[in-house]
């Protein structure tokens, strides 16, 4: 089993930043992507930003400029710097560990909420 742990978000105003971290840990052999989503209530989760093992990002056309993806493999750990928030960016943020097995397995942390004051 693979535990995934949030932590960074909160309350900030319009302009600020805030930087999300996301630790794996658990039953490990091979992560390959790592990613953030996030979700309001009653929409459906959304792709924010996700990088590969190799380090090949991938980012929602809303966040570009402005978000920020990285990892480090050695501590299994994703990073979102998230600059110039805008009160629309106001979600919970998931974050999404696909370790390779057998097959992709995914699995999910339980969400951070980030909140942007106008």
């Amino acid at each position: 089993q693979v535990q995934v742990v949030e932590s960074g978000g909160g309350l900030v105003q319009a302009g600020g930043s805030l930087r999300l971290s996301c630790a794996a840990s658990g039953s490990i052999f091979s992560i390959s992507a790592m990613g953030w989503y996030r979700q309001a209530p009653g929409k459906q989760r959304e792709l924010v930003a996700t990088i590969t093992s190799g380090g090949s990002t991938n980012y929602a056309d809303s966040v570009k400029g402005r978000f920020t993806i990285s990892r480090d493999n050695a501590k299994n750990t994703v990073y979102l710097q998230m600059n110039s928030l805008k009160p629309e960016d106001t979600d919970v943020y998931y974050c999404k560990v696909t370790v390779t097995g057998r097959a992709l397995y995914h699995f999910w942390g339980q969400g951070t909420q980030v909140t942007v004051s106008s």
